[in-house]
């Protein structure tokens, strides 16, 4: 149930982003023009549907922080999570259902005190979604540094009190709660990567909660932990020896691991979906999980890479260049090892094996432009720049939403009563959805390496980016249409929930434990004793020498089968 509401509560955020970003690139393909859309949904901030340059801002602000926080951090850990560590370790419930419940109502709490700042008459919070002083730190500064601001911070520190316990409660249920035979080495690769997850999230949440209290303490009770030497039309303020620099170090401290928290669930989900619909076991088990663990222990070591033109000593960024770099190792072992994966596999290649599958491309293709961007020399053309944008909305954005629908394709039976998604919209929706964000983010890498910075309203200003509009206008049209094929998966998701065809109480033939519980909700997960673990969760395909199948008919083992007669374990 937990998982259904923070499922349901992301995807309805994640609508909202959607819409967010839809009203700024018209803004972008059609600078100054005027919409009635942008009237209708804007009001006094669409003055004759001319959109103002301080909403622009605001909508750009709350677009990010709705995507990274609110749907890929809670939508993905918080679904998942919940769904299936329970079911896939042999637990009967979480360890602890209160901090559980806990956990999502204070999401809940703080989605809509997000969403109330919105309606605030200053106007929401602005200053982009990373909120770098002082233009967050000074509530006189722009219109949207008032209230709006102060709401943005109340919410994420409730978004942080929530995601912490929601790990904590992952970690102590994995570790804890493993029924017979289940041994670390016998997990699935999703318990994997949601078990690193909330570590992580244990280890660098809190620093972003330190910053969001002290730049409070800024705002409200006039310390001077981020500014100084400010002047305001003229006046000088009397803030003295603080640094907005600090807050940058603190805010990528928990940015950076942030990315990771957003695309291992991902990760996990596409291991474990692709192995599936392979029909093979996944390759390289225990790389995947040494990868997943380097990808963890790295990611707090590479913040600064966010920082090289924030006048940081050349020689730390060549310290935090070499670390960037090395991150590229694991995350190229994972991709090489799904490819490996599905290498002569006989694939079935239903919506959530295309997402999956897609989740590799958006992955690849996103993390070679993180090379350059790591690269503290190469930064410095493109710092800023919709290179950047692009970047990160392909490998973690698009890269973290598909691993969001492949999971939700996948595993929508277990949540809902053996009901399955139809798989003709699905496949209309993965198609428009893959053609369209690479449609988006693709052109958008050489509007950045021709120059045109992020978060400008408009570009006018500047007469050579005059021939990029056209560019802006394609990437706008992509949008809208990537956008609409999201209607289609709102429509199958709910028609499904109500009308979906019933499904056997395996659908894919997968061996985790998930799939020997029953359909119907029961207290406790399964009826009779939990199911004991024998074998590890991925043998597909698995054959005597004679070449027949372990058990006669069927290409798989579920996971409490024990080892039959003559059967080796394989050394995984």
């Amino acid at each position: 149930m937990i998982s259904k509401q923070y499922l349901i509560t992301g995807l309805i955020m994640g609508f909202i982003g959607i819409a967010m970003s839809l009203l700024f690139r018209m803004q972008l393909a059609w600078p100054g023009e005027s919409f009635p859309v942008f009237e209708a949904v804007l009001g006094k901030w669409a003055p004759e549907g001319v959109m103002d340059a301080d909403i622009y801002l605001a909508l750009v602000t709350i677009h990010g922080t709705i995507m990274v926080f609110f749907v890929l951090t809670a939508g993905l850990s918080g679904t998942f999570s919940n769904l299936l560590i329970p079911l896939q370790i042999g637990a009967r419930d979480m360890a602890s259902g209160f901090l559980n419940m806990l956990s999502y109502w204070m999401f809940f709490l703080s989605s809509v005190i997000m969403v109330i700042s919105l309606f605030v008459e200053a106007g929401p919070a602005a200053a982009g979604w990373t909120i770098y002083p002082p233009l967050s730190a000074l509530p006189m500064a722009q219109p949207g540094s008032g209230m709006g601001m102060t709401l943005w911070l109340v919410s994420m520190a409730i978004f942080i009190a929530s995601s912490l316990l929601g790990s904590l409660n992952y970690i102590v249920t994995v570790i804890n709660l493993r029924t017979k035979g289940m041994s670390m080495t016998r997990l699935p690769l999703t318990i994997w990567a949601f078990f690193v997850t909330a570590i992580i999230g244990v280890i660098s949440f809190p620093v972003l909660l330190s910053a969001a209290l002290l730049l409070l303490m800024d705002r409200s009770f006039g310390t001077s932990f981020f500014l100084s030497d400010i002047f305001i039309q003229g006046e000088v303020l009397h803030y003295q020896g603080g640094s907005p620099v600090l807050f940058e170090h603190l805010f990528w401290f928990l940015g950076h691991p942030e990315v990771y928290i957003v695309i291992l669930p991902a990760m996990g989900i596409v291991s474990e979906v692709m192995s599936v619909n392979a029909r093979k076991p996944i390759f390289g088990y225990r790389a995947m999980i040494a990868s997943i663990l380097a990808i963890a222990f790295l990611s707090t070591i590479v913040w600064g890479h966010h920082m090289f033109i924030s006048g940081m000593n050349p020689f730390l960024g060549s310290v935090f260049t070499f670390t960037t770099l090395l991150i590229a190792i694991p995350s190229a072992v994972k991709a090489f090892n799904w490819i490996t994966t599905l290498w002569k596999g006989n694939l079935q290649l239903n919506p959530g094996m295309l997402f999956s599958i897609g989740m590799v491309s958006t992955f690849i293709t996103g993390g070679l432009t993180g090379i350059i961007l790591g690269d503290s020399t190469l930064d410095i053309n493109v710092h800023d720049t919709y290179f950047v944008v692009a970047h990160f909305h392909l490998v973690m954005g698009i890269s973290a939403l598909y691993g969001l629908f492949a999971g939700v394709y996948h595993w929508f039976p277990k949540m809902f009563q053996g009901r399955m998604m139809n798989k003709n919209l699905g496949y209309v929706h993965f198609w428009v959805t893959a053609v369209g964000s690479y449609g988006v983010f693709f052109p958008m890498h050489f509007v950045g390496m021709a120059g045109v910075p992020r978060r400008y309203y408009e570009n006018t200003a500047f007469p050579m980016f005059d021939e990029l509009v056209d560019i802006q206008v394609l990437m706008t049209v992509f949008a809208i249409i990537t956008a609409a094929a999201q209607l289609v998966f709102a429509f199958n998701f709910v028609r499904s929930i109500f009308y979906g065809k019933r499904g056997p109480q395996n659908p894919w033939q997968a061996t985790t434990l998930e799939w020997t519980a029953p359909q119907e909700h029961i207290h406790g997960n399964w009826p009779g004793a939990i199911p004991e673990v024998h074998r590890w969760p991925y043998d597909y395909s698995k054959t005597y020498e004679n070449g027949e199948y372990i058990l006669p008919g069927q290409d798989y083992v579920p996971q409490h089968i024990p080892l039959q007669d003559e059967e080796e374990e394989l050394q995984h």
